[in-house]
């Protein structure tokens, strides 16, 4: 396999993975954000909304002081685990989630805070626990935000560019995903090389959109039909 389909393949794995994960993790805040009060609530979701107003650089710098191998954390994790957080496949992908965050949890939340309080308080009311009544009852009605969740986290993770460049570098490999790809060979003159990539991500893009609203354009029909 040469260095092109390897570039894609970690740009997929990182969007994949950066999903899944963030969907296990964003599921729960998301509906804690939304049906919870407690205290600093606002300030709890101004960290979860942060990175979208926040420049990747800025993220990207703070992630390398907290996690560099000389930091507590970079030694803890390394001794422990024997993972580098920093210039490691392992170090984009946790720095994607971070920054991707906020691309997974809005879209929940907007569903969750949409989804009308007398159905759930009916189904407390039918015996229903909160995990019953989240997977069976509030979930299968908001498949529109779900589906914008995890479609807007794939799409977003697949163009990051800042993040994984100050976190990741350029390792061929390793942390080489198809955005950095495309800007070292505009960089070389290499116009051709980066159109194969770019063309790549604007066809990626372009039909995860299109899928999502044809999707979103179904579900809406047969919810009002």
């Amino acid at each position: 396999m040469n260095d092109f389909w390897i570039t894609l393949l970690i740009s997929f794995k990182l969007a994949f993975l950066t999903t899944i994960i963030l969907f296990i993790i964003g599921l729960p805040v998301a509906y804690i954000l939304s049906f919870k009060e407690f205290k600093f609530k606002s300030v709890v979701e101004a960290l979860t909304t942060l990175p979208l107003v926040l420049p990747p650089t800025v993220l990207g710098f703070y992630y390398l002081i907290a996690f560099s191998p000389d930091s507590v954390i970079g030694k803890f994790v390394d001794k422990l685990f024997g993972i580098k957080l920093v210039f490691s496949f392992e170090g984009i992908l946790l720095a994607s989630i971070i920054y991707s965050f906020p691309f997974m949890t809005q879209p929940l939340m907007s569903g969750f805070r949409s989804f009308p309080k007398n159905i759930i308080e009916a189904a407390y009311t039918l015996g229903k626990s909160k995990l019953e009544t989240l997977f069976r009852v509030i979930l299968p009605n908001i498949k529109s935000s779900v589906l914008t969740a995890i479609t807007l986290t794939f799409a977003h993770t697949i163009g990051e560019f800042g993040v994984v460049l100050m976190v990741g570098g350029s390792i061929p490999g390793e942390t080489k995903v198809a955005s950095i790809a495309i800007y070292e060979e505009v960089e070389s003159l290499n116009y051709h090389e980066a159109h194969k990539y770019a063309l790549i991500l604007l066809l990626i893009s372009l039909f995860t959109l299109i899928t999502l609203n044809l999707i979103n354009k179904k579900l809406d029909y047969g919810t009002y039909k």
